[in-house]
């Protein structure tokens, strides 16, 4: 049940972030929250969406590192 609220949450997120323009800062945020929850699949996903979605942004930079870090360094 925790597992699902926290699912619809990001989902939540991910669709505000859309709406927001803020360049990816809640879906960062959202990456981050699951990265902190051990839910590393999910955080890679997102990760990667920030640096694909908003290229040249501070939070892209940020989702790349983050990638780098995950990924051990590739």
């Amino acid at each position: 049940m925790k597992k699902t609220i926290l699912i619809l949450l990001a989902l939540c997120c991910t669709a505000l972030t859309a709406c927001s323009g803020d360049g990816g800062k809640q879906q960062l945020e959202t990456a981050q929250f699951e990265e902190k929850q051990n839910n590393r699949e999910h955080a890679l996903k997102l990760y990667e969406e920030v640096a694909a979605k908003y290229p040249g942004t501070p939070n892209a930079k940020i989702a790349q590192e983050r990638l780098n870090a995950l990924k051990g360094g590739k």
